[in-house]
């Protein structure tokens, strides 16, 4: 199966792999790209020497082609773009506001601009900017979420931008990934069951979690705070929507106090493997995961179950 993405990115399959903070590294993002995807380095807050090290490991394992997302409220997001724009990477993808500003520095570079979109507004002001493609994703996705479902967000902005669509949030397997296609979308981006690839680093604790988990076993927090966040229910959580809740009720909340509460938690949930107070980002389709996979066998396996979804549907409408 071929699409506009993989003759867009220079990919076999029309799958990319999201950039999940503190899991999106060189050995995961290298897998996928060598497996046929396109691999995204995740560079969050990452100061510029970080974020070069990071190309430089990632050029160390494979000369497939890859692509960094850039978090735009870095505080070194100046710096992260230049050297970005001096690696070679021909691809990049945004998050956080709009890259309308680096336009010009990207598409010097020969670099291919993909923003995260979480609304039909913010999608046609991307086109607008330039960019060469949107990844509009659903708030069935995990970590930081808008309040669109995927099934009704993807369609209504394929009719309102020309730029290809990628989908993501709630694609579990070939059967959403085949939904995906036929709303519009030219490809993918998943998430969460990359997490439990074989070659993420993500703590053993955070990956068993996933694979135990149920379909009603995330929740949204941050809501009051503008930033909603899916996860794994946990003491965390517990804690945290409790907080939320008595914040709510005053006339003057206090944010700061549920930024403490969650300050440090992811890195608690990916590198330590906490438990228990850890935020453990994770998309719904969490409960159709089941076992832990290689970043080819996952690849494969969408692309296959795709392919037999679509056929199956065509001979049942054929008859």
């Amino acid at each position: 199966m071929k699409s506009v993405l993989c003759e867009m990115l220079g990919i076999d399959y029309p799958i990319i792999q999201g950039a999940m903070a503190w899991v999106a590294d060189a050995d995961l993002a290298s897998a996928v790209s060598n497996a046929g995807g396109l691999g995204l380095i995740g560079t969050g807050h990452d100061p510029v020497d970080v974020v070069n090290h990071k190309i430089a490991d990632m050029k160390t394992k494979t000369d497939k082609p890859f692509g960094v997302n850039i978090m735009l409220l870095n505080q070194h997001v100046e710096d992260v773009v230049d050297a970005v724009c001096a690696s070679g990477v021909k691809v990049v993808t945004t998050g956080a506001g709009s890259p309308g500003r680096y336009m010009e520095k990207f598409k010097a570079a020969g670099i291919k601009v993909i923003p995260v979109v979480a609304s039909v507004a913010l999608a046609r002001r991307m086109e607008k900017d330039g960019a060469d493609a949107v990844i509009v994703e659903g708030m069935e996705a995990g970590g930081h979420i808008g309040k669109a479902t995927t099934m009704a967000l993807v369609p209504q902005v394929v009719d309102a931008v020309s730029i290809p669509v990628i989908a993501a949030g709630g694609i579990g397997d070939g059967r959403g990934m085949a939904a995906a296609l036929m709303l519009g979308a030219v490809g993918i981006q998943v998430g969460t069951r990359f997490v439990v690839a074989s070659e993420s680093n993500a703590h053993d604790n955070f990956k068993k979690a996933i694979i135990k988990a149920k379909d009603i076993d995330t929740v949204i927090t941050g809501q009051i705070t503008g930033h909603p966040v899916r996860v794994l229910r946990n003491k965390l959580t517990r804690e945290y929507l409790q907080a939320e809740k008595e914040e709510t009720s005053k006339e003057n909340p206090d944010f700061a106090r549920l930024e403490q509460i969650g300050a440090g938690a992811l890195y608690r949930a990916v590198v330590e493997g906490s438990k228990d107070y850890g935020s453990m980002m994770a998309g719904q389709i969490a409960g159709m995961i089941s076992k832990e996979e290689t970043c080819s066998e996952i690849i494969h396996d969408y692309m296959h179950v795709c392919g037999e979804t679509l056929r199956k549907q065509a001979s049942l409408w054929s008859s």
